[in-house]
């Protein structure tokens, strides 16, 4: 009966952070254009550092505890509207090559097994 419980329990908190998590991302509009995603990840890089920090620091003093100061994360510029196009254009071209190929490989493996029965 316990064990139901907790698998329901499991259940109910992994299908909750998905569900906030599919929200986040609608919300945010992540999923919409590129500059919308980018400007995003901008204000998510200016605001969770701030955020982390009175984290730690009201951990710190409802515990008691002292959190070592972490160095500040390095300033990574990632275009996100360059690898989004280059990711598309990548998959579209392996698309358009994937039944020539699997003609290809298929015509390959024929010949192997012909080759091996022999």
């Amino acid at each position: 009966m316990v064990a139901r419980v907790w698998s329901l329990m499991r259940f109910l908190i992994k299908g909750s952070v998905a569900g906030g998590a599919v929200y986040l991302v609608y919300d945010q509009e992540l999923l919409g254009p590129s500059d919308k995603s980018q400007a995003a990840l901008q204000k998510a890089g200016e605001v969770v550092p701030p955020a982390m920090y009175q984290f730690s620091q009201y951990v710190c003093q409802q515990t008691g505890l002292q959190i070592p100061q972490l160095p500040a994360p390095p300033k990574i510029y990632f275009p996100i509207r360059d690898s989004w196009n280059a990711g598309i254009m990548m998959v579209m071209s392996a698309l358009s090559v994937a039944p020539s190929k699997a003609r290809e490989y298929s015509k390959e493996g024929w010949e192997y097994v012909k080759a091996r029965t022999k």
